[in-house]
């Protein structure tokens, strides 16, 4: 028997139908995205393979909320930004900065939840005060992007291949050896500067 803290285990069949081993009862996407409202953890198998489906169950979720009248969040811009990343060179730092952006923005608007029941029945001076927890929040956003920014061109310190460099007039062949020496300190100061910023991310 599953430990109480286990997740849930949620068995997928065949037919596409969700059942919840813990309730012994048949789910919908809609009851999986209560769950994950109210804090429920909960892993999806393939009813057949045993595979851990969770993360393209998830994504349906998404799609599913996402086509429904005035509920869409993600911005156009915003999805063509994240197909881009898909096969680039960053795609491996995305998903930890999504992540910790989250959990930063989650435990902002907690806080600006707990104000916003404390203002109710308050003034208006005092409720006008209530902007200040959102630009607070939009100013950490807006530094998390500059932060995520920096990462990326830390990692692409070079033009793309193929394109041509600035113009310059042909070197004699003994000035191209202390040319490398100062491209290799600069490549490692720009990789010590990356570890650093990356550091500051987890």
């Amino acid at each position: 028997m599953a430990a109480k803290d286990d997740p849930i285990i949620i068995k997928k069949y065949a037919n596409r139908r969700l059942y919840n081993t813990g309730t012994s009862t048949y789910v919908t996407l809609e009851d999986l995205a209560e769950m994950v409202k109210k804090g429920e953890e909960f892993t999806v198998q393939d009813a057949k393979t045993g595979d851990d489906i969770t993360h393209p169950v998830l994504t349906q979720i998404i799609f599913e909320l996402e086509n429904k009248e005035g509920q869409n969040m993600l911005p156009i811009p915003f999805l063509r930004q994240l197909i881009a990343f898909y096969g680039d060179q960053m795609q491996m730092i995305v998903p930890s900065f999504l992540e910790q952006s989250m959990i930063a923005f989650s435990k902002e608007q907690e806080r600006f939840r707990e104000q916003m029941k404390g203002a109710i029945g308050k003034s208006p001076l005092d409720v006008m005060k209530m902007a200040t927890p959102m630009k607070a929040l939009e100013e950490q956003t807006r530094r998390n992007m500059e932060m995520f920014q920096n990462a990326m061109r830390l990692f692409t310190p070079f033009p793309p291949a193929g394109s041509a460099p600035a113009a310059a007039p042909a070197e004699p062949a003994r000035k191209e050896t202390p040319e490398k020496q100062d491209d290799l300190q600069q490549l490692k100061d720009q990789i010590a500067a990356m570890q650093r910023k990356l550091d500051t991310m987890s």
